[in-house]
């Protein structure tokens, strides 16, 4: 094993130190010109596939050159066990990850933290570790697509692609890649045998294979029907794609301009005073209330989930929040020298949750900034370079965003919304209360825009919630219009329910495809994952039409499966086993069973066809 650690290290050493060396110079360059550690998660997404992508070619390549007939016989028809060939192999291969991905990264990681003033953290630090694991996901993906069966070579794929769809964060995001390269290395183990076309043996291996191959197949089907879509678009008639939507739809309530949807929204009011309110929202400026967080940042992250650094041209220095301070620490924009730490207060007091910049304030002076941490907005003071609280809500719930509405400001939060008086709002030297507060009447992930009008006597306040109405996870998609009078008191003005533009079998494509994957798939990518309060949804529950199809699909898989499992070369509990598979998984399980074992051939007597008979 050690001489075939070493054959397979020397046969790559060139080209994995011209790669390292590559890597290390790319990395330097562009370190020059960004934080490279303080990048946004679609920066860090681009590195995550090329790093997958070497370690495939990797491994299809080294594989590939063993697999020939000649070259495999030679390989394995040694005084070894091909388990410890396997070893020798992939351990060579691994090794060259180690030199080629993660040593470069470690090396830029290194020289930011002792020769920089660039913050450098835990979540920095083990971006080498990161970047090793998923590009030895890559190696062992390659190596089993140049091993495996070519019906079935393509599951390789399935657990790169969980790395991918993981919500999972900071080291539970390590664990999670530890996990999917595991399971990658136990199927390149299974498929690593003399006979390469041979089905798995046992019933572990099977079902360490079978998995990834049917979850393949059902992404498979989730494609086949995404192609239909674009087919559906390229017709016209995709709700999404029409010139005109259809009308009563939340496609075209989300077309509307905030005025427009507000006006629609008193469509079905019966107050007396509705005419007066439609005349006033004509007149006036309706506002939406924006959203500056798109995201709830987790301490210790190990992606940037929204930006957490702002400049301030006056004093030309950088601030960048500290996960591990929970502060600011200052950099020089043109000599990226230390400045200093900024805290709340005069004390520099850490802050409570992960800080992020948001915008501006009205009335602020040039070089300031909004701040959003948790449930409190901050106002950085870049004269006197202090961060000081202007406003806050409650500690249980998570501040979106500000907008100015007159003299008062509105804060959106995943809770509610509250109204502040904004004419002292940046002189005041504690944080005023709320004038008002108006509950949103729905779930935060259904949410899709709120806005508010003021009147001469209160405020109009519009809910819209159809973020996810054409997912089968969305509420049913409606628009809520709510009144605010001078005295806080808040009355429902009128509720419009929208049609569903998408039919119901799309919404659910993913579920009745197969329920079982689907559930497995969820269970997947929320593995490790902390709670995210903004993708509450009130869903609601699955149609019967929708059930009784999934139900009609397992039926069909389980005697279809059934028979062909029959026919199959495989022993009597294999057969039960993949029989009641394909009831309960669905399509996916009766492709694999198609897929993997192979089938039994007829018994034929050659002597007996040799001697004519008489």
């Amino acid at each position: 094993m050690r001489d075939i650690f070493k054959a397979e290290w020397l046969r790559y050493q060139l080209w994995i130190l011209v790669y390292a060396v590559g890597h290390l110079l790319v990395l330097a360059f562009f370190n020059r010109l960004a934080d490279l550690g303080q990048q946004p998660i679609n920066v860090r997404r681009l590195f995550g596939v090329v790093y997958a992508l070497t370690g495939i070619l990797l491994g299809l390549h080294q594989m590939g050159t063993w697999r020939r007939p000649n070259q495999w016989i030679n390989l394995l028809h040694r005084p070894v066990a091909p388990r410890r060939i396997a070893i020798g192999v992939l351990g060579a291969g691994a090794l060259a990850m180690l030199v080629a991905v993660a040593l470069p990264i470690a090396a830029v990681v290194a020289w930011q933290a002792w020769g920089t003033a660039r913050i450098v953290e835990l979540r920095q630090a083990i971006l080498p570790a990161a970047a090793l694991l998923i590009a030895l996901c890559g190696y062992f993906a390659g190596a089993y697509g140049a091993l495996a069966s070519r019906r079935y070579s393509f599951a390789g794929l399935v657990p790169l692609v969980w790395i991918a769809m993981s919500a999972a964060t900071g080291p539970a995001a390590l664990v999670v890649q530890a996990l999917a390269c595991v399971w990658l290395l136990a199927m390149v183990l299974i498929a690593f045998r003399p006979d390469l076309g041979e089905a798995p043996r046992s019933a572990m291996a099977t079902m360490v294979t079978a998995l990834p191959v049917q979850m393949a197949v059902y992404m498979l089907l989730l494609l086949i029907g995404f192609v239909g879509e674009l087919l559906w678009i390229m017709q016209g008639t995709h709700p999404n794609n029409m010139s005109t939507p259809p009308r009563g739809g939340h496609v075209e309530s989300e077309r509307m301009s905030g005025r427009d949807r507000m006006i629609a929204g008193l469509a079905g009011a019966t107050s007396v005073d509705t005419a007066l309110w439609r005349e006033q929202v004509v007149l006036s400026d309706v506002h939406e209330l924006e959203r500056q967080v798109r995201g709830i940042a987790v301490r210790g992250e190990l992606n940037n989930t929204t930006p957490i650094e702002f400049d301030d041209p006056e004093t030309r220095s950088r601030w960048t929040f500290s996960h591990q301070r929970m502060r600011f620490e200052g950099t020089g924009i043109t000599d990226g020298q230390r400045v200093g730490e900024l805290g709340i207060g005069g004390g520099n007091k850490a802050f409570d949750a992960v800080a992020v910049p948001a915008g501006a304030l009205p009335g602020i002076a040039k070089g300031d900034a909004a701040i959003i941490a948790g449930h409190t907005l901050y106002h950085y003071l870049s004269a006197a370079r202090r961060i000081v609280p202007r406003a806050s809500v409650p500690a249980d719930e998570w501040l979106l965003g500000t907008t100015p509405i007159g003299g008062s400001l509105a804060a959106l939060t995943d809770r509610a919304v509250y109204l502040f008086d904004g004419r002292h709002l940046l002189d005041s030297d504690t944080p005023p209360l709320p004038r008002y507060r108006v509950p949103i009447p729905g779930a935060p992930g259904d949410l899709y825009t709120a806005e508010m009008v003021e009147l001469v006597d209160g405020y109009l306040v519009s809910f819209d919630f159809t973020q996810r109405a054409h997912t089968m996870l969305g509420a049913v998609p409606y628009q809520t219009v709510l009144w605010v009078d001078d005295a806080g008191r808040i009355t429902p003005v009128a509720t419009r329910t929208l049609r569903q533009d998408f039919p119901t079998f799309y919404r659910y494509k993913s579920w009745w495809t197969s329920p079982v994957m689907y559930t497995a798939r969820t269970m997947a990518t929320g593995l490790f994952a902390p709670h995210d309060p903004l993708a509450e949804t009130a869903v609601p529950p699955i149609p019967g039409s929708v059930s009784v199809l999934a139900a009609a699909l397992a039926l069909l898989s389980l005697c279809v499966g059934g028979w062909f499992a029959w026919h199959r070369e495989s022993s009597l509990p294999a057969r039960a086993a993949w029989t009641l598979a394909c009831g309960f998984v669905g399509i996916p399980a009766l492709v694999s069973l198609l897929l993997i074992v192979p089938r039994r051939e007829g018994f034929v007597d050659e002597t007996a066809r040799a001697i004519p008979a008489t």
